[in-house]
């Protein structure tokens, strides 16, 4: 059995550098052995839920710019599933939400940039799915809990994006981290834990700092379908660190 995560994908330079994160998701990744990975990343937004339908091999999506060339060079070759494409279809549309399949995209930054240090041989089956950011955080987490068997089965639930993502707001000059970065992450911590989801179903209202934290939703959304796909509502915080000042690096599992 595998447990659902939340990892943050953070910089696309990530891909590239060797840090006390990366070291983490290379250990991360020597803990299971999941027989695919179904990932749910922010840079992938759709009104229709969309799911990647391939066997063959991913191109790799350079979504970004103004990085050093040495970054798009990196090719992560996993290959998809359309068998595992179609047990999530399954599984969604068996609690009446509407999806699309996809073809033709590429693996985006939000899924390659961890998976390439989860399982650098890209040896793990992956299907990527899209997010509706504009869903409510009881759809996101519905969205989750129809999937919340595929632990059972050893199929890894990925939700990937960022608690505190403002890229406005980064500084990269910073010796020291945001407090009201710091507070927002303990704020969702203690309710994520305490399993107090009326105060996550409204966390704009509830959280400190959230207009800060979470000026868009698209990065946070993935950690609410994450933790609906848990079977044990067992949370636990597997890392945790900021980087520029504020943007977190918080870590999940479910």
């Amino acid at each position: 059995m595998v447990k659902p995560l939340f990892l943050a994908h953070g910089s696309p330079m990530m891909a590239i550098e060797e840090d006390d994160y990366t070291e983490f998701l290379n250990k991360l990744g020597t803990k299971f052995n999941p027989k695919a990975i179904v990932i749910f990343t922010s840079h992938w937004d759709n009104e229709t839920l969309t799911i990647s339908s391939i066997d063959s091999v991913y191109d790799t999506m350079y979504d970004f710019y103004g990085f050093p060339e040495e970054l798009y060079q990196i090719k992560y070759p996993a290959k998809g599933s359309t068998e595992i494409a179609s047990k999530v279809e399954e599984k969604l549309t068996n609690q009446g939400i509407k999806v699309n399949k996809d073809i033709s995209r590429g693996l985006d930054h939000g899924a390659w940039t961890i998976l390439k240090h989860l399982y650098p041989k890209a040896d793990v089956p992956i299907v990527q799915v899209s997010i509706n950011s504009n869903l409510s955080i009881q759809e996101q987490i519905k969205i989750g809990d129809a999937l919340k068997t595929f632990g059972n089965d050893d199929i890894l639930v990925i939700g990937s994006g960022n608690t505190v993502h403002n890229l406005r707001l980064v500084d990269f000059d910073a010796v020291s981290i945001d407090s009201w970065a710091e507070e927002f992450d303990d704020w969702l911590i203690n309710r994520i834990k305490e399993n107090d989801f009326i105060s996550l179903y409204n966390y704009s209202d509830n959280a400190p700092y959230a207009n800060l934290a979470v000026p868009t939703p698209d990065h946070l959304v993935p950690l609410f379908i994450a933790l609906g796909s848990s079977s044990l509502l067992i949370p636990r915080v597997i890392f945790r660190s900021y980087e520029l000042g504020n943007l977190s690096y918080l870590c999940f599992e479910f």
